[in-house]
């Protein structure tokens, strides 16, 4: 007997004769709930055939279960009408390295071994200096291991409610591709590797840290997802913790204010990310039995202000950057520029809570944090240093000073303020008796009568008068 697979608006609808395999499909008819007119999108030469009753029994296994993943309401899209229909067809099979890869999160991993790096970077060149390469690359494929291993962890015991989800649905575990025992082996043995890893390459410090979030991420951050609201503030220690451990990797201390900043940068960022990311998949996530604010918060009053909120603490870290003498105070000023419109963004998103301005708010975060590493880079007052390692080898580091070195002296070209944090030009406000020199922290800039700058030392000092302000008087 013939089949035929009907697929319409928000339901999936089969006429059949008796228990019918997927095999047994001529078919696949998608039709359209107002014309109710058939059009054929694919043919049987699709599925394979099988004589033997194991096959049918697996293939109406897989049949019962793309029925249930077939879901044309995208959580994504919450916004849009039902006038427009989409269909989910079983997947080509995945190959072993795709299967690893999205057992491993290996997207996920790489933002944390990224982050990582720009903790070690961050020590700066003298440090760097007396830092070998090996130990860079112990930190980061170590890190990078210890997120495979937590990812894995988390895959496991989250295959029952990851089944129930649209966008977890095809993962390895769930689709059977992976069996479980696979899986914790996998887990087991990434663990233990960047352990040793880290352990060998490192410091004590940095490998406790490392092995411990495994914990922190597998354990505690997934026991509390489908129990509170708090699993979103633990997993974001989770991902704070990768740049510390890169700055102690690298030498420095855990207490030291750069690495406090390293990792509040990473603990803030987390928040207006993975809020956003909330709201756009809210309904799969309640779909899947996990307590997060979205869920809870059907008019998003709470997603909105907790974005704007983390968002303001985000956009207070170069001013205690800057105070601290961690950086040049334009790290301050073009952090100005950059908190400006992720706050823009996520103040849209407060006035329509459309799935739209919550995607703004994810894609923002997205280029948001490159950017703000990068800008803390080229402004530490460490990258300022001059190497007192005359001995040491050439490395991949020494290239990545150079690099620094190249992009801070065309910033002192475009703006006079950079030229505060170079030790090979003197700046100094007024002249004779007045003339007072600036060490960094102060602008050059005056507002006073008669002012004026002068840049250099003896026969190479360069006076640049100040226009005097017409309107000083008035105000």
């Amino acid at each position: 007997m013939t089949s035929i697979l009907y697929i319409s608006g928000r339901q999936l609808r089969r006429s059949m004769c008796p228990k019918p395999s997927l095999t047994s499909f001529q078919h696949i008819i998608c039709t359209n709930t107002a014309r109710r007119r058939p059009i054929i999108i694919h043919q049987s030469s699709l599925f394979s055939s099988s004589n033997t009753s194991n096959d049918d029994e697996k293939n109406s296994s897989r049949e019962s279960a793309a029925s249930e993943s077939i879901d044309t309401n995208d959580a994504t899209n919450n916004d849009n009408n039902d006038s427009t229909t989409t269909t989910s067809l079983p997947s080509p099979p995945k190959s072993n390295i795709s299967n690893l890869a999205e057992l491993s999160k290996a997207r996920l991993s790489a933002l944390v071994v990224s982050t990582t790096a720009f903790g070690f970077m961050s020590v700066g060149p003298t440090a760097l200096a007396y830092t070998s390469l090996p130990t860079f690359a112990a930190a980061s494929i170590g890190t990078a291991l210890c997120a495979s291993s937590a990812a894995t962890f988390n895959q496991v015991i989250e295959i029952e409610r990851d089944s129930k989800m649209k966008r977890t649905g095809n993962r390895p575990l769930v689709n059977g591709s992976v069996s479980k025992q696979a899986a914790i082996g996998l887990g087991c043995l990434t663990g233990s590797t960047g352990g040793i890893l880290l352990g060998l390459g490192t410091d004590p410090i940095t490998t406790m840290l490392g092995v411990g979030n495994i914990g922190l991420y597998a354990g505690l951050y997934t026991y509390l997802k489908p129990r509170s609201e708090i699993n979103t503030w633990v997993g974001a220690v989770v991902g704070a913790i990768p740049p510390v451990m890169g700055w102690t990797a690298a030498g420095g201390s855990i207490l030291d204010p750069e690495a406090v900043l390293l990792g509040s940068t990473l603990f803030l960022w987390q928040f207006p990310h993975f809020f956003a990311l909330n709201w756009m998949y809210r309904t799969d996530y309640k779909r899947g039995g996990f307590s997060m604010v979205a869920v809870n918060d059907p008019n998003g009053d709470r997603t909105a202000s907790l974005i704007k909120r983390y968002g303001v603490y985000l956009a207070s870290l170069p001013f205690l950057s800057t105070a601290l003498e961690v950086t040049s105070p334009m790290f301050a000023v073009e952090g100005i520029l950059l908190n400006g419109y992720a706050l823009h963004v996520a103040s849209k998103f407060d006035k329509e809570r459309s799935n739209s301005n919550a995607r703004k708010v994810f894609l923002t975060s997205l280029w948001y944090l490159p950017c703000v590493m990068m800008l803390f880079l080229l402004h530490s007052r460490r990258w300022h240093e001059e190497v007192t390692n005359d001995e040491k080898d050439e490395t991949i580091l020494d290239s990545f000073q150079k690099l620094m070195s190249k992009i801070q002296a065309k910033g002192k070209e475009l703006c006079m303020h950079e030229a505060l944090v170079s030790k090979e030009v003197e700046v100094s406000i007024g002249e004779g008796e007045n003339k007072t020199s600036l060490d960094g922290s102060k602008c050059p800039i005056s507002m006073t009568k008669n002012a004026q700058i002068s840049m250099g030392t003896g026969k190479e000092e360069v006076t640049l008068p100040l226009e005097e302000d017409p309107t000083s008087d008035e105000r």
